[in-house]
């Protein structure tokens, strides 16, 4: 039983890593895209993915830290 538990515990901080990355890189993304088609630029797109990105690593890197104070 602990195995089964530890291996839902896993699968658990994937699919939080893998969200908390994913969603702030779509977001922006998708706010770059629009502003690039309402503006007629190209590069906001580019500019709104990098900060996802960014915010995406603040977030897996808060959620690693809060689960490392965890562990402790």
């Amino acid at each position: 039983m602990k195995k089964e538990s530890n291996n839902l515990r896993i699968l658990t901080y994937i699919s939080q890593f893998s969200i908390n990355m994913l969603v702030p890189i779509f977001l922006c993304s998708g706010i770059g895209y629009y502003l690039d088609s309402k503006l007629g630029t190209s590069f906001i797109f580019i500019i709104m993915f990098f900060i996802g990105a960014a915010a995406g690593a603040r977030n897996i890197y808060i959620l690693a830290r809060k689960e490392y104070k965890n562990d402790k």
